[in-house]
């Protein structure tokens, strides 16, 4: 995944929730945040999520 940015819409781990101040969240780091989960943890670490894992497709 060298180069690529993570989707956190793609992200098993991604959720929405319901509190205005802090919409998204991320399951695997246990929090939620103002801005995607994927920069936050780019911000705070220098590196790209380690923890995305694609969803299952559904057939």
């Amino acid at each position: 995944m060298a180069g690529k940015s993570v989707n956190c819409y793609r992200c098993k781990h991604f959720f929405i929730t319901w509190d205005r101040n802090f919409p998204y969240g991320c399951r695997a780091y246990n929090f939620k945040s103002r801005s995607l989960p994927s920069f936050e943890v780019r911000s705070a670490s220098g590196k790209e999520c380690l923890s995305f894992e694609e969803k299952d497709k559904k057939v």
